[in-house]
């Protein structure tokens, strides 16, 4: 099936940021907006108390999750916004690190920041996302039109 997400690297902007700076999805495509992804085990526990990275690491497992039951996975991201409940950039970078590792390639527009508190007991990390897929009667009419 064919991707609808593509990433834009913009020669005019700095190449020190680690991600595209733009990306786009055509018309048909389908959009799936995705609540903040957060490091809550299944019994709903926050993981990872007072680890940011081990935090991030489990937004990253939920959203996974999260999308395969949307019927997406992480390169149908189209963007993301990574927020960390601290003042400390250390902080943000550590969960930058991981989330940055968990795109690999698939580097998409992404924005982080730190922000005063988020909505879960001893949670230091949430990730929100938005996806596009192309379903296969979108995609049919695509490789139709060539």
């Amino acid at each position: 099936m064919p991707k609808a997400v593509t990433l834009i690297r913009s020669a005019s902007l700095s190449s020190v940021a680690e991600y595209a700076y733009a990306a786009t999805a055509p018309a048909e495509a389908r959009l799936i907006f995705l609540a903040g992804s957060c490091p809550l085990d299944a019994d709903g526990t926050t993981v990872g108390v007072g680890d940011v990275a081990a935090q991030a690491r489990r937004c990253v497992e939920n959203l996974v999750t999260a999308l395969a039951d949307a019927g997406a996975q992480l390169t149908d991201v189209i963007s993301t916004r990574v927020l960390v409940a601290s003042t400390r950039q250390a902080d943000l970078v550590a969960a930058w690190d991981v989330v940055r590792a968990a795109f690999g390639d698939h580097d998409v527009p992404s924005t982080l920041m730190g922000v005063t508190v988020l909505g879960y007991d001893s949670q230091l990390v949430e990730i929100e996302a938005v996806a596009a897929v192309l379903d296969e009667v979108a995609a049919e009419g695509v490789d139709a039109l060539g």
